[in-house]
C-alpha cells in the first residue's frame, strides 16, 4: 500500500505545500497559500507603525495560515487518506527569527508588543541590523575569533546574532520579554509537536554555531555588549538537533489545524536551500545546486572543512551528514526583475505583453532573448539589495553601466540576467581558488522551471552543464523527503536521506550546454565585471555608501522638519 508525506517550504511571498509518495518522488497534489500580511516593509499591520529603511518583517499568524489551507487542500485534492500520510517536514527562509514569550507565543500577537516593530519576525532580507553586524565583525577580528574564517570573514546583518543585538539596541524591552529568540522554522515545529527543538543547519549556518565548539564563548558577547553575555543560555540553546532527526508527532491541537493524524511524525525544521539538495540527487561533494528566486542560495559539499572568502558558512554535516556543506549566495536575483517592472517597463510595453496574452516577464524575456551575448552594451552589478557572498556587505547597492539614449528595457532585463550570472562565476571561482572542487552545476527554483534563457546564459557564462530539477517545487519536495526520514522505515519511512534521494529525488532530462560562440564574449564581460566588482566592492570608491547615507540623511531632516 502507498504511503505519503507532506513538504511545506515557507517562502518570502508564500508558503507551498506538496504531498508526495514515498518510495518514486511523485508529487500528488500541490497547494499554495500567499502569506495575507506578505512582506511588512512599510507600515506594521496597526496601519500606524511606520518602518525605517532596509526593514522587512512578516506575521507568524501568516505561517499557521498556510498550514490550515494547504495540507487539507492537499489530502482533498488527491484523495489521500490522512492514515496513509506517514511524516511531515518543512523548511524556512533564513535567518528569518521572531521573539516569543515562555509559552511560544510571538510577543508580536500579544496586545502589549503588537505596536512594535522589534517584536515581529524578522525576515532573512531584514537589513537594518547592518550596523550591529559591523560592529560585530570589528570586534570579534580584534579578538582573533577563529568562527570568522568559518563564515568568510563577516557576519551578515540577516543573521540571528545581529538581529538580536539590533532588538536590545533598539527595544530592550522585547528583548526582557522574550523567552526565546527562534528561527521561525523552529517555531512552526514547535506549532505542530509542542516542544521547541533548535535545528542545527539554521543554528550551523546562521547564529555562529559549531557542532564542535559550541557558540562563541561568552567573553566574545560581554565585548559585545555586557547585556549580551548570557545570551545563550537566556534567549538561545546549547541543545541542537540535527536535521534528519524527528523533533515530535503531530499533537491533537495541530491535528486540528492540519487535518493530519496525531501522533504523525515531524521532522526538525531545514533551510530551504539545503533541503533542496537531496531532492536533486545531489548526496556527495563537487555539485553546486543554485536555488533561484527572489534571491540565490548556493549549495556545495566537501569532504573537508576549508576557509573559503566571503562565504555563508561551512557546516560539519550541515546539508547531508557525513560531509561539510558550504553556502554561498546572492541578495537580489528575481528582485532585479520585479523591481525594473514597477519602475522602468513603459506602459506600451505593458499593454504589447496584454495583447499578446502574455505576462510582462515573458515579453521582456522574449526580446531580451533576441540579444546576443554582449549586444545589449550594458554592464551591472547584482547588488540592488546589497552583496551577500563574496563582500558580505548589505550596504553595497546597485550597478548599471553602459546605458545610452537608445537603451531598451530588453537590455536592461538581459544585463540583470547575466550580472546574476556573473556573481555566481565569482562564487564558483572563489570556491574553487579556496579547494573546493566545483565540478557539475544543478539549478531548481521558479527561475530555473520557467526561464530557459536565463539558464543558457548561466551555461554560457559559467562554461558548464546545468542540470535542471524536474520538481517545481524542489525545496517542498526535500522537506517532504526529510519528513518520511523523521518517520523511519519502520513506519515505511527511510533510515537516511541518502536512501530518500536514491528514490524519490527529480531531474529533468533537458540540461543547458554552452554556446561556444558566447562563451569568450561573457569571458570579457566578466573580467569588467570583477573590475568594477573589486572597485565598487572592496573600498577603492565608496560612492554607493556615500550615496546612501545623504539620502538616509536628507530624509531624516525631511522627517524633523516643522510641518
Amino acid at each position: 500500500m502507498a504511503t505519503y508525506t507532506v513538504g511545506v517550504d515557507f517562502g518570502t511571498q508564500s508558503g507551498r505545500a506538496v504531498l508526495v509518495e514515498v518510495g518514486t518522488g511523485s508529487e500528488v497534489a500541490t497547494a499554495v497559500k500567499a502569506y495575507p500580511h506578505g512582506v511588512i516593509d512599510d507600515v506594521l499591520p496597526d496601519g500606524v507603525t511606520q518602518l525605517e529603511e532596509d526593514w522587512a518583517l512578516q506575521h507568524p499568524a501568516d505561517y499557521l495560515e498556510v498550514l490550515q489551507k494547504t495540507i487539507p487542500e492537499l489530502l482533498q485534492q488527491s484523495g489521500v487518506s490522512k492514515d496513509d500520510v506517514i511524516g511531515i517536514g518543512i523548511d524556512f527562509t533564513s535567518c528569518t527569527m521572531l521573539p516569543v514569550d515562555a509559552d511560544g507565543t510571538p510577543l508580536c500577537m500579544t496586545e502589549a508588543f503588537r505596536h512594535n516593530p522589534h517584536s515581529y519576525v524578522k525576515l532573512w532580507k531584514h537589513h537594518a541590523a547592518q550596523d550591529e553586524a559591523n560592529r560585530l565583525n570589528a570586534i570579534a577580528e580584534e579578538r582573533g575569533e577563529a568562527f570568522l574564517k568559518r563564515y568568510g570573514g563577516k557576519i551578515s546583518s540577516e543573521w540571528l546574532i545581529p538581529k538580536i543585538w539590533q532588538i536590545l539596541n533598539e527595544a530592550p524591552d522585547v528583548y526582557e520579554a522574550s523567552a526565546h529568540m527562534l528561527e521561525a522554522g523552529d517555531w512552526v515545529v514547535s506549532q505542530l509537536t509542542g516542544v521547541i527543538k533548535r535545528n542545527s543547519c539554521a543554528t550551523g549556518y546562521k547564529a555562529i554555531w559549531h557542532k564542535r565548539e559550541g557558540y562563541p564563548s561568552r567573553e566574545f558577547f560581554k565585548a559585545l555588549d555586557p547585556r549580551l553575555e548570557h545570551v545563550v543560555e537566556e534567549k538561545l540553546s546549547e541543545t541542537i538537533y540535527p536535521i534528519g532527526t524527528k523533533a515530535g508527532e503531530i499533537t491533537e491541537e495541530a491535528a486540528k489545524l492540519t487535518g493530519l493524524n496525531p501522533g504523525t511524525a515531524v521532522a526538525v525544521a531545514n533551510v530551504d536551500a539545503h533541503v533542496s539538495v537531496p531532492a536533486v540527487g545531489i548526496t556527495e561533494p563537487g555539485k553546486l545546486l543554485m536555488i533561484m528566486g527572489t534571491s540565490t542560495c548556493h549549495v556545495l559539499l566537501g569532504e573537508d572543512e576549508k576557509v573559503v572568502p566571503g562565504m555563508c558558512g561551512v557546516v560539519e554535516d550541515g546539508v547531508i551528514p557525513g560531509y561539510f556543506g558550504y553556502e554561498a549566495g546572492q541578495a537580489c536575483v528575481g528582485d532585479h526583475f520585479e523591481w525594473l517592472i514597477k519602475n522602468a517597463v513603459p506602459e506600451r510595453y505593458m499593454q504589447e505583453a496584454e495583447a499578446k496574452g502574455i505576462g510582462i516577464h515573458q515579453l521582456l524575456t522574449e526580446k531580451a532573448s533576441r540579444l546576443s551575448a554582449g549586444e545589449s552594451g550594458l554592464l551591472a552589478l547584482d547588488w540592488w539589495n546589497g552583496n551577500r557572498s563574496t563582500l558580505v556587505d548589505a550596504d553595497l547597492t546597485g550597478l548599471l553601466i553602459g546605458a545610452t539614449l537608445w537603451t531598451r528595457p530588453e537590455d536592461i532585463y538581459r544585463a540583470l540576467m547575466e550580472a546574476t550570472a556573473y556573481g555566481t562565476r565569482m562564487i564558483v571561482e572563489t570556491f574553487r581558488e579556496a579547494g573546493v572542487p566545483v565540478n557539475e552545476v544543478y539549478a531548481c527554483g521558479g527561475i530555473a522551471e520557467k526561464n530557459p534563457l536565463m539558464m543558457q546564459i548561466y551555461a554560457d557564462v559559467l562554461n558548464m552543464e546545468i542540470k535542471i530539477s524536474a520538481s517545481p517545487q524542489a525545496p517542498a519536495l526535500g522537506a517532504a523527503m526529510f519528513g518520511a526520514v523523521a518517520a523511519g522505515k519502520e513506519r515505511g519511512g527511510y533510515d537516511s536521506i541518502t536512501e530518500a534521494a536514491q528514490d524519490m529525488a527529480k531531474l529533468k532530462d533537458e540540461v543547458f550546454r554552452p554556446q561556444p560562440e558566447h562563451v569568450p564574449v561573457y569571458d570579457q564581460l566578466y573580467r569588467e565585471y570583477a573590475t568594477l566588482y573589486d572597485y565598487f566592492g572592496r573600498g577603492s570608491n565608496d560612492v554607493m555608501k556615500t550615496l546612501k547615507r545623504l539620502k538616509r540623511e536628507a530624509s531624516e531632516q525631511k522627517v524633523n522638519e516643522p510641518c
